[in-house]
Formats: structure tokens, sequence, C-alpha cells
């Protein structure tokens, strides 16, 4: 899980960065991929991996929320609340964010790099792109704003599980087997996927317009390459 984590982290942060370059532009498609394969195996791993792991511990979490939520609005005080149960909401909500926001983003990624549509569909997927990406981008800093507020009010460091595997206390191991074997095939799988997309992914229509069409004049490149 920890592999994972960091994989999707580092991919969306990759393929963020590199959108608005053509020069980077196949890194960032090659990156979006990967993020769907990522979750693809986020998907597997919660129907077939350890109870930790499972996807119906979060769609648990998800199902409490309408319930938390007229509890807290119908409690006497604010002392009655329980507030631990609504920040793991929160958390929980986030995370399911993240991963559901994958699929549209990718698959209008897709379209815009096969050029589906043309004109002015083309422009309104680019737009909805972009809305995605930056969507999820801002997803993702509530997310890391909330793991943060959340060391601060608990004074313990909650990224530590993804960083170190453990948390500190007493008590018996969560997770007798780490399976460092599949951690460590999941990064052989995507780095082999990058090294293959990269040298083998077939040039996109727009490119390969450009680079066979004869009429194109060198300053009509040099406009592009300093847009790069």
């Amino acid at each position: 899980m920890r592999m994972f984590h960091w994989l999707f982290a580092l991919s969306f942060a990759g393929a963020y960065a590199t959108a608005d370059s053509e020069h980077w532009r196949l890194v960032h498609v090659t990156l979006g991929y990967t993020m769907a394969g990522l979750l693809g195996f986020r998907i597997l791993y919660g129907l077939m991996g350890p109870r930790g792991t499972a996807l119906s511990v979060l769609l648990r979490k998800l199902a409490a929320a309408p319930v938390w939520v007229r509890y807290a609005w119908q409690a006497p005080t604010p002392q009655a609340v329980q507030w631990r149960q609504g920040q793991n909401l929160l958390m929980a909500a986030a995370v399911a964010l993240l991963l559901l926001a994958v699929v549209p983003l990718t698959l209008s990624g897709y379209a815009v790099y096969h050029e589906w549509a043309d004109g002015w569909g083309g422009e309104v997927l680019e737009e909805l792109h972009e809305l995605l990406g930056n969507a999820m981008l801002a997803v993702a800093l509530a997310h890391i704003a909330l793991i943060a507020a959340l060391s601060a009010l608990r004074r313990k460091n909650q990224a530590q599980p993804m960083l170190t595997g453990r948390v500190d206390g007493p008590g018996p191991d969560l997770v007798p087997s780490n399976r460092r074997w599949l951690a460590v095939l999941l990064l052989g799988t995507v780095v082999g996927f990058g090294a293959w997309h990269l040298g083998n992914a077939p040039v996109a229509p727009a490119e390969k317009a450009a680079a066979t069409d004869p009429n194109q004049s060198s300053s009509t490149r040099g406009r592009h390459d300093d847009n790069d």
C-alpha cells in the first residue's frame, strides 16, 4: 500500500507538472496511463488483498457519513459530537475522491491525446481535462492539509504509517506480512511500462501532422518551441 501510495502521488505530481508542455507531452501521457494502471491495481488489491486494504472498509466509512452528519446536527452540545469519527470520514472522502477522479481524468486525457473530437468539441475536452486535473490537485492539497491538521490536533504524526509502515504505541502487528515482493513487483511493472511506453508509443495525430506537413513554416515551429 505504501508503494502504491507514493507511485500514485508521484505519477499525479509529474503529470500535472508536465501538463502544459508539448516537449514533455509523452511523459504526461505515460504518467496518466500509469495512474490508470495503479487504480486498477488498487481495485484488485482491495478485492483480493488483506482485510486492512479492503475497499469495503472505505465504503463502510463513507456509508456512515449521513448518520454522522445527522447526529452532529442534532447533538445538544458540540462536546457530544464524535469529532474524531468526523475527521476519519473526511480523510476517507478525500481518498475516495482521489481514486474516483482518475477515471474521468484519464479518459478525457486519452480523448484529447488521440483527438477524438475536433474543433469546438476538442476545446471542450481540453477544458474538461484541465478542470479535472485542477480539481484533483485541490483534493490532493486538501488531503495533505487534513493530515497536517490532524497531526497538530492529535499531537501525533498522521503521515508516519505511509512513511514507515508503523505507528507508535503497544499492540499486535496489524500487518503480519509486508508483502515486499509485491511492492517490488509493482515498482518494476511501473518502471517497465514507463520505459516501454516512452520508447514505443505511437505518434499522436497532431504530432504526426506537424511532422509531415511541408507547409509548416519555421516561424510556426519556433513559436511552438518558445511555448515549450
